[in-house]
């Protein structure tokens, strides 16, 4: 993939043609040679705009990150909504309109029920008590971004013609925002109530202890037992429908689009299956195991001798960008990392005292309530021996082509109401803690980034509730710690991963104060590491505020490993663990293939292979790329073993850690002659594994390598690829490039064929010398194709490399590739 240049940004002929040559250079040379081309021209641009009260510059780096350094707070975060609206203006439009329920106006009925689920689970509180829960000056961080947002917007208004191309494709304008949608919650990672119906289900078919063998429950066993009254008919309806259409993604249809651009109905519905295959595939096998990493390392350990802390959070690869980098600097803040682009402050980074980062601590801050409701008016519920009537709020929803909709949104003492069933007189609700006030997404980082030492950094994660992270902290003074965040609803006598009663019965105990969350402090081993698995102390008091669905501990104890038996760690080493590749379910499983008896030479041939790998998943790796598939073989084929036909469908992937255990523990998976029948178990997957390959890459096992379009590849796709002609995908998406490693490894990303989760992001911090803060973000930046920052950062990551993140002011300044030079418009 070359990276296709804008030819404004040169002024010469010459430049073009040199440019033009360099493209055809490696990668890292280019990019190398990009910026020293450029940087003998730097652009350079002066803007007068309206609210600003000071002067404000930004300098742009060679990897796209605005540096704003302003002369106050309000001028702050209004340029980093102005120039973060900027970049991603698509972006921040979709945003506004799922935050707002207002999907239906622009694309019609197809998205209505998406507006009423979002507006059922709109959050309905007080703006001033809100915004104070992020920071103590919360209303006017929060009102200065917006308004730096509405700026932006108000000035591409004038010249619509330039507006991104997405705009023209779908007919539509850009809108105004307002605080409402920055704290919004559509894109929070919220847990389980999907997760209790499914188990709801699975239970009612084959029995609670069943149930918990086939899952990897712990570190404390669940309650799965159902409520007699609740009926077995009710838990097999669409009852969850508003909030799975809350939380859905958003599919844009051929329709949507302008008819010149349109892609083929047919190539769009085949193109919109393989993409909806394999998100699903990433859902079903990476609930578990998708996640990311984070740890931090004290000084005694490292090169430096100061603290080191790494992050790389993994979520599903899209572009542009989930995250979006940026140094805020004015008086009292000066923070470089990354965040959401839509939200004010850094998540992820570090400040000129300490660094942070987070990875997911599993919490369910959500439960399904069954009621009975009155025999003669469903607005009556029963709860705590009385009958209550619902709240209603009454909506009006606009629609594309249609009359506006007029809905009403019913709710109980416990939550949203999002099924009545009239025969059997029940009403369903949802419980969410995440309702409760401070429930935004990540904006409680605002008090994180101006943290000077750990107390107060700790203080500041009492604040974040959702989602609830892993918090890792290291400074200059030499301190690591960690924190677990995150609302805790307490549950004494239920488990919350079933359906429960509404009357009152099961009600949550409060919740548990963020502060009594685990947490750990300058550990005598020297390092803390989190990866999304139970790294809980076994002897913690607060269990009943403690979950049961972990990822696999596999890229943990890698991290793990790794650190316990290393000094003098560098930036760059820790660099190379967030792209460590050793498979440790490899490194159990391949050693039982030494005894294996096998009857076809050619199996015999390719397990000797294997006992000869290091059991790194590297791609143009030939065993790496037999190895997975004999995996894949196992837990398909285990699953067909273990799980009981009539909930088959309802059971995702077996947990690798249960995989193993039943491999190392075989008495567990079969009644007799375990051994023996563990072995040909293991004999027909490596056979079925064979046969695969040679069906998906050909015969010869020369052409069996991980890592190729075939097998294992990373293809970023744009929303809107799917429903555009075939010559618009090549201006937007990103791909196909070669990719190592999979869910299990530090260096994760899916399971699956096609790299569609994983770090898009990744940051390493020397708190004694922030210069040498590295990272990457990709594909970049921009959400803008004709940007020289939309994808230039993807060719980077996809060679597992990373760029230098500035700190400086005299070093950002000297080297900006874009100066922008912002003063107030005269009244």
């Amino acid at each position: 993939m070359t990276l296709k240049l804008p030819d404004h940004l040169f002024v010469s002929g010459k430049k073009l043609r040199t440019m033009r040559k360099l493209q055809k250079q490696p990668n890292i040379l280019f990019i190398l040679l990009l910026f020293i081309v450029i940087n003998q021209n730097s652009f350079s641009q002066q803007l007068s705009i309206k609210n600003l009260h000071g002067e404000v510059e930004v300098f742009r780096d060679s990897s796209g990150i605005n540096h704003i350094f302003a002369k106050n707070e309000h001028d702050l975060f209004f340029t980093q909504g102005y120039m973060a609206a900027k970049d991603r203006l698509f972006q921040f439009e979709i945003w506004r309109r799922q935050a707002t329920g207002t999907m239906a106006e622009i694309f019609g009925e197809k998205e209505l029920d998406r507006d009423k689920g979002v507006r059922l689970f709109k959050f309905r509180g007080d703006k001033k008590s809100e915004l104070a829960h992020y920071h103590p000056r919360g209303e006017l961080i929060i009102d200065s971004f917006v308004e730096g947002v509405n700026a932006y917007i108000a000035e591409a208004l004038q010249s619509p013609e330039n507006l991104p191309f997405e705009f023209r494709l779908l007919g539509i304008l850009p809108e105004l925002w307002t605080w409402e949608v920055v704290i919004s919650r559509h894109q929070g990672l919220l847990e389980n109530v999907r997760d209790e119906l499914n188990f709801s289900r699975i239970v009612s078919l084959i029995g609670a202890e069943k149930t918990k063998e086939i899952h990897y429950f712990h570190p404390n066993e669940p309650i799965l037992d159902l409520d007699k009254s609740i009926p077995k008919e009710l838990l097999f309806k669409d009852i969850l429908a508003p909030y799975n259409a809350f939380r859905k993604s958003l599919t844009y249809y051929p329709e949507y689009i302008i008819p010149e651009a349109r892609n083929n109905p047919e190539k769009f519905m085949t193109q919109l299956l393989e993409y909806e295959t394999d998100i699903q595939e990433t859902l079903e096998t990476e609930k578990f195991s998708i996640g990311s990493n984070n740890w931090v390392v004290s000084g005694k350990l490292t090169e430096s001798g100061y603290p080191i802390m790494a992050n790389d959070p993994h979520r599903l690869i899209a572009v542009p960008s989930l995250r979006y980098m940026v140094h805020l600097h004015a008086p009292g803040w000066d923070v470089v990392g990354a965040g959401e682009p839509v939200i004010p402050g850094v998540s992820i980074g570090h400040n000129q005292f300490g660094a942070w980062g987070l990875t997911i601590f599993e919490t369910d801050n959500e439960d399904m309530r069954i009621y009975d409701i009155h025999p003669e008016n469903p607005q009556l519920y029963f709860h705590k021996g009385k009958w209550h009537e619902m709240e209603v709020i009454t909506d009006t929803i606009k629609v594309k082509g249609k009359s506006d909709a007029v809905v009403k949104h019913f709710y109980t003492i416990h939550g949203p109401v999002t099924f009545v069933d009239l025969d059997l007189k029940k009403a369903v609700a949802v419980q969410c803690a995440w309702l409760e006030k401070g429930g935004a997404p990540y904006l409680a980082s605002l008090r994180m980034d101006q943290s000077t030492t750990w107390e107060e950094f700790r203080d500041a994660c009492t604040y974040n509730h959702i989602p609830a992270e892993n918090m890792i902290w290291a400074d200059r003074e030499g301190n690591i710690g960690w924190q677990a965040t995150g609302i805790t609803p307490v549950r004494n006598g239920f488990s919350g991963l079933v359906v429960t009663l509404g009357d009152g019965s099961k009600e949550w105990d409060g919740y548990l104060p963020i502060s009594e969350r685990p947490h750990d402090y300058n550990p005598e081993n020297g390092f803390i590491a989190t990866a999304n698995e139970n790294v809980t102390p076994a002897d913690y008091p607060h269990k009943n505020a403690l979950g049961y669905e972990w990822s696999d501990s596999f890229r943990g104890d890698r991290v793990r490993e790794v650190l316990g038996k290393g000094t003098n760690f560098s930036v760059e080493e820790m660099g190379k663990l967030q792209n460590d590749y050793l498979s440790l379910p490899a490194r159990t499983l391949v050693p039982y293939l030494k005894d294996l008896v096998f009857e076809k030479n050619e199996a015999g041939k390719l397990r000797g292979m294997l006992l000869d790998w290091d059991y790194k998943l590297e791609k143009n790796s030939i065993p790496a790329g037999i190895y997975v598939m004999w995996e894949r073989k196992i837990r398909e084929k285990i699953k067909e073993i273990s799980v009981p036909k009539e909930v088959m469908d309802l059971v995702g992937s077996i947990q690798m850690t249960r995989v193993i255990s039943w491999i190392e523990h075989p008495d567990h998976l079969f009644s007799r002659n375990a051994d023996i029948e563990r072995d040909k178990f293991l004999v027909n997957c490596f056979e079925l594994a064979i046969q695969e390959l040679e069906s998906k890459l050909g015969k010869n096992s020369n052409n069996w390598q991980y890592g190729q379009t075939s097998y294992k590849h990373a293809y970023i796709t744009h929303p809107l690829s799917p429903a555009l002609s075939d010559e618009w995908k090549e201006k937007l998406d990103a791909g196909p490039v070669a990719r190592g490693g999979y869910s299990f490894t530090p260096g994760a990303n899916a399971y699956g064929d096609k790299n569609t989760s994983g770090a898009s992001f990744r940051i390493v911090v020397d708190t004694g010398d922030w210069e040498k803060t590295i990272g990457i973000n990709t594909p970049g930046q921009s959400g803008n194709p004709n940007s020289p920052f939309y994808r230039n950062l993807f060719p980077i990551w996809a060679a597992d490399e990373v760029v230098n993140i500035p700190f400086g002011y005299d070093r950002i300044k000297k080297n900006a590739m874009e100066r922008i030079y912002l003063k107030p418009m005269n009244p």
